[in-house]
């Protein structure tokens, strides 16, 4: 939980109300760029929950890291927020229910308190159930090896190959010193060793179609997709940040399964592909 967002017990009440609408206004926003909220979403949400507390006088500006919100700009009690907000995974679930909080609050159902405990428990993580959401990447992997021309027995491969990606995607996770682009550098690397040893059974028929399947977890759809969407909305620096995270995620796959191929090639594994 982000230390800088006060908790509602510890809100002071001869703190002044805009203060608290731009607080929790910054927090909404905040939970939404990290969920994978789309920004002129973000930011007309914003403005709905401060005009809906009485306070027209104010400005918010969203990137795709980054709000900036001022209310009662030019008064005396004028006060500005800053966040800070690190590129975060598509959760749509945590969006359906920021928006109804949103909606609860714009409609007057409920109020800044209640508001606050209702994002702190959206905030809380809900643990995965690493199981399900590997045979679920199993799944995917080997439909998509499939889907590209693979056989079944390839479709068979790519599917064990993306149960075990997932699992390892779990344990890099956990590592909180290793940063998002080694990540997907070692991730793509490990599924293409993966792929590569289970050649070595004689069981599947085609390398490449067997990594390709088992990439597709890893490509930046969602950020190159809401990249074309920004552009479209006119919001060029948020599309500009999403293409570059695209494009940085794209070429760390590209790396991890071009020197696992480059490994097997000098070890004289070029039967295996």
């Amino acid at each position: 939980m982000n230390p800088e967002i006060p908790f509602v017990e510890h809100l002071p009440a001869e703190r002044p109300e805009h203060v608290g609408v731009m607080q929790l206004s910054a927090f909404m926003g905040e939970l939404l760029l990290k969920n994978g909220g789309e920004i002129y979403r973000v930011q007309d949400t914003l403005n709905r929950i401060i005009d809906a507390c009485g306070f027209p006088n104010h400005s918010v500006y969203v990137l795709s890291n980054g709000i900036f919100i001022t209310i009662n700009e030019g008064m005396p009690d004028a006060c500005s927020a800053v966040r800070y907000v690190k590129l975060g995974n598509l959760h749509l679930n945590n969006i359906a229910r920021l928006n109804q909080v949103s909606r609860d609050i714009c409609d007057g159902r409920i109020g800044r308190d209640e508001a606050y405990r209702r994002l702190q428990e959206i905030e809380k993580p809900i643990p995965d159930r690493k199981l399900s959401m590997a045979l679920c990447c199993g799944f995917g992997c080997g439909g998509f090896s499939v889907l590209f021309g693979g056989s079944l027995r390839d479709g068979i491969t790519a599917f064990l190959v993306g149960i075990v990606l997932k699992l390892v995607l779990y344990e890099l996770d956990e590592r909180q010193h290793i940063t998002r682009f080694p990540t997907f550098i070692l991730a793509s690397f490990f599924l293409t060793l993966v792929s590569a040893l289970c050649m070595l059974t004689g069981f599947p028929d085609h390398f490449d179609l067997i990594v390709i399947g088992s990439i597709m977890p890893l490509v930046p759809g969602y950020s190159l997709t809401t990249s074309i969407r920004d552009f479209f909305n006119g919001d060029y620096l948020s599309g500009l940040i999403h293409l570059i995270d695209a494009l940085l995620v794209a070429f760390s796959i590209a790396v991890g399964v071009g020197i696992c191929i480059k490994l097997i090639s000098f070890m004289g594994g070029r039967f295996v592909l």
